[in-house]
């Protein structure tokens, strides 16, 4: 069984900062690719940023500049740093992990984690 557990979302105002923090724990072999989504209300799920087991990044146009995706491969553990927020950033953000573990390689969602951009 893998779960992964966000933390680090709330209210800001624009042009501030968050940092949002995803762990996966289990019987986990290995991680491949860590990734953030995020949902804004009446639109669908966005891909922000990507990070490959290779350690190579992606990000959407809209985040690049202000949006830094990092790992932790001792801790299993996907970070997003949000630098400059807008109101437009204002959604649920969900982490993305695709990982090998007892069960096969699945993936698995983190619970989602509300960011409001706001002043």
């Amino acid at each position: 069984q893998v779960q992964l557990v966000e933390s680090g979302g709330g209210l800001v105002q624009p042009g501030g900062s968050l940092r949002l923090s995803c762990k996966a724990s289990g019987s986990i072999f290995s991680i491949n690719t860590m990734a953030w989504y995020r949902q804004a209300p009446g639109k669908q799920r966005e891909l922000v940023a990507t990070m490959f087991s290779g350690g190579a990044t992606n990000y959407v146009d809209s985040v690049k500049g202000r949006f830094s995706i990092s790992r932790d491969n001792a801790q299993n553990t996907v970070t997003l740093q949000m630098n400059s927020l807008k109101p437009e950033d204002t959604a649920v953000y969900y982490c993305y992990v695709f990982i090998v573990s007892k069960s096969g390689a699945n993936n698995y969602w983190g619970q989602g984690t509300q960011v409001t951009v706001s002043s």
